[in-house]
């Protein structure tokens, strides 16, 4: 894997910002734990809008979180990085850094980031764990032929086109996790129920 290098401009005065902002939060409630939820899976498998949800729900409690989206940190920290592996690697080794950065300020970072390959994600975990970091990962493991009937983005039609070469789970390999910390497949469950499950898990896991 290549080294993590340092934020661009444009994400690290929003970084900087947030990172005050959570920091001063947490001098008035130190007891709050900060925390990476790593949410795996194909594109339109309900990631992002299960970190939304669930980022919408725990902040009207007055929870500190912050979604790290996969595309939004593509264009601003991983900017001219491609869809090789050696590339894929690096954008998960910094959207992780960023996590890490947060979650040690007692903020809980939700990251709907596919990550595909099995060692990254290891290697995510294992960082965090040296950090003294608490770390969970959940599978949103819905089936490619449903995420390609919803085709959000138009990838899947891209791909059968042959415009799309890359796509996660098509063109390029996505390994899923052996042991998730939880497993969630959205072809029949609603957002809210998905969202239940990860507070539950969030709770057992003395994360709050």
């Amino acid at each position: 894997m290549r080294a993590v290098h340092p934020p661009g401009r444009p994400w690290r005065g929003r970084a900087r910002r947030a990172l005050e902002r959570h920091r001063q939060d947490r001098v008035r409630d130190p007891a709050v734990s900060g925390a990476t939820l790593w949410l795996t899976g194909l594109s339109g498998a309900g990631k992002s809008t299960i970190a939304e949800a669930l980022a919408r729900d725990l902040r009207a409690d007055g929870r500190r979180v912050e979604v790290l989206d996969g595309d939004e940190i593509r264009t601003n920290l991983s900017a001219g990085l491609g869809f090789s592996r050696e590339d894929r690697d690096t954008h998960v080794q910094r959207v992780a850094y960023v996590a890490r950065l947060l979650a040690r300020n007692g903020v809980l970072a939700l990251v709907p980031v596919i990550a595909p390959y099995a060692a990254t994600r290891a290697a995510v975990r294992a960082d965090h764990e040296a950090a003294g970091v608490p770390y969970l990962e959940a599978h949103v493991a819905t089936p490619v032929d449903e995420c390609a009937r919803r085709d959000v983005k138009g990838l899947y039609a891209a791909a059968a086109r042959g415009e799309v070469t890359t796509l996660t789970g098509v063109g390029d390999p996505y390994e899923p996790p052996e042991a998730p910390d939880i497993r969630l497949d959205t072809t029949d469950q609603e957002v809210g129920d998905s969202v239940s499950a990860l507070r539950t898990l969030l709770t057992d896991k003395g994360i709050r």
